[in-house]
């Protein structure tokens, strides 16, 4: 596997996607996933097979993740918890080339609950109105809440999009897609508190202890 920096070509669809969480719908077949293929901190126990896909319109970027899991939880109720403690993926990325160390983190728990901050390179972070996560359309194949921890083998899928303008509207600098436009970013898979927790990344992070707010070893996502 190797330790440079990722990057994935993110297609434009002619049509917007029907959120349904189905990863095997027509609009997805021809779609190459990435994997996250590394880990933070120690070898874990247990790691899930953890692949995502994107693609993008006019509106927004939509992106669905399909997890191979187990030990499997999502206690988050309000949207902002802390969903990185439960079964969760993440989209950490920088919407342009020319925008130094800023970011987002929008971290979803398998129910759909999600966290969604701001880090602008200067100044405080900043995060994302309850009002403006609600624009964020989500779809999940799990309930939102899963009580009693799934021990057993289970495949779960979250699929949203998220819109070009809300994006605008933290980073008014934010580099509208379009081909040949480029962003940076890591996908992350964690569930901190789950009785079996792991830190999954798709571009390597070089760190001692798991800690993904680390915007240096983003990989680049390129729109065509």
């Amino acid at each position: 596997m190797s330790k440079l920096p990722q990057s994935y070509t993110i297609s434009r669809c002619a049509e917007r996607v029907v959120l349904d969480a189905n990863w095997d719908k027509p609009v997805w077949q021809h779609i190459k996933p990435l994997v996250l293929n590394h880990h933070m901190g120690e070898e874990p126990d247990h790691r899930p097979n953890v692949r995502a896909k994107l693609a993008w319109d006019e509106v927004g970027l939509t992106i669905i993740f399909r997890v191979e899991d187990r030990y499997v939880r999502a206690l988050a109720r309000e949207h902002q918890g802390p969903v990185y403690k439960d079964s969760c993926v993440e989209f950490f990325f920088t919407p342009g080339s020319s925008l130094g160390l800023s970011y987002f983190n929008l971290e979803i728990n398998c129910g759909g609950t999600m966290l969604f901050w701001w880090h602008p390179e200067k100044g405080e972070a900043i995060p994302v109105s309850t009002e403006d996560c609600e624009r964020i359309e989500i779809a999940q194949s799990l309930p939102k809440i899963v009580d009693s921890e799934i021990t057993e083998p289970t495949t779960w899928t979250v699929e949203y999009r998220l819109p070009f303008a809300l994006i605008k509207k933290y980073c008014p600098d934010a580099a509208k897609p379009k081909r040949d436009v480029a962003w940076r970013a890591n996908f992350y898979k964690c569930a901190d508190e789950t009785s079996h927790p792991h830190w999954l990344t798709w571009s390597y992070v070089e760190n001692p202890t798991p800690q993904f707010h680390l915007p240096q070893y983003f990989g680049k996502l390129m729109f065509i």
